[in-house]
């Protein structure tokens, strides 16, 4: 038989709190929901509180999705995101696994230095010419190489292998297994929780990158979504947003409202990252239940 749980005072006014927390987050994102959803002509009518359109309609979206621009440029966000996260991924838990080895010559020094680079990182006018150098002006490569290595989120890896009992790998090597079989099916397998979660940093990351996007990325038919979000919603660039206006119907086009469309850039801007959380918070819960196991 299970035994219940009680409630404690400690325990509702936790549930309380973070309830209202929770409410105060998500109300600002259902009012910009709303506020894509609502008809051009209603806009006066909606409040910063008001959570449901008023009068539906899908026209910024359909605007948003004719224009060849946004669409180009949420294919290009996504490209970014899935391969920097990968190369950042594989490169920093081969890194972590080889800081990781207790025989590994110099470990300290480079240790060192890493540390060194994350206290004092270089210039961005010096590394502004390192890109320039090496030719990747106006590349995708320029964003996708940036960071590729975090070292903070380096440090959270080596911690996650650090707890991996040596008897595992000793057993493995007893056995003839070599480094790179004891990483693939051994380390890695074992590391999952660790592995969602720098995945999920760095996604994020990948994904909300626009700065260096904006400074290395001279042409438009190459910029990542945020660039093109920041061109719209906060310098104000309207003509970014209607170069396909020719190919929609006229009575749509007398009738946009900028406020209305610019929730709908946010609100595309950020349905991936919303999808991504539910995927990556299994590993997070399986993660807890190992670690709670007692044998």
């Amino acid at each position: 038989m299970v035994k219940q749980r009680k409630l404690s005072p400690g325990i509702i006014v936790n549930t309380i709190v973070l309830a209202f927390v929770g409410i105060l987050m998500v109300i600002p994102i259902l009012n910009i929901l709303a506020q894509s959803l609502t008809s051009p002509e209603k806009m006066s009518q909606l409040s910063g509180l008001d959570i449901l359109p008023k009068g539906f309609t899908l026209t910024n979206y359909q605007i948003l999705f004719a224009n060849p621009q946004v669409v180009r440029s949420l294919l290009i966000s996504v490209f970014l995101t899935i391969v920097g996260t990968a190369a950042s991924l594989f490169l920093t838990a081969i890194t972590a696994y080889v800081l990781t080895r207790p025989f590994f010559v110099g470990k300290n020094f480079f240790m060192v230095v890493l540390i060194i680079l994350m206290v004092f990182e270089p210039g961005l006018v010096q590394e502004y010419f390192v890109v320039k150098d090496l030719g990747l002006l106006n590349s995708l490569w320029s964003i996708i190489l940036y960071k590729t290595i975090d070292v903070y989120y380096l440090i959270i890896m080596m911690r996650f292998f650090e707890d991996i009992p040596d008897s595992i790998i000793e057993s493995a090597e007893l056995d003839g297994a070599n480094h790179f079989d004891i990483f693939t099916k051994i380390v890695l397998p074992l590391s999952k929780t660790a592995m969602a979660t720098m995945g999920l940093f760095y996604g994020v990351f990948r994904w909300n990158e626009y700065f260096r996007a904006s400074i290395y990325i001279n042409d438009p038919a190459k910029w990542p979504l945020q660039v093109l979000m920041r061109q719209f919603v906060v310098l104000n660039d309207n003509s970014s947003m209607l170069n396909a206006s020719g190919a929609l119907p006229a009575n749509i086009i007398k009738n946009i409202n900028f406020t209305s469309l610019k929730s709908a850039t946010i609100i595309v801007s950020i349905i991936p990252l919303l999808l991504l959380y539910p995927m990556i918070l299994k590993f997070f819960t399986e993660g807890t239940m190992d670690g709670g196991v007692k044998e």
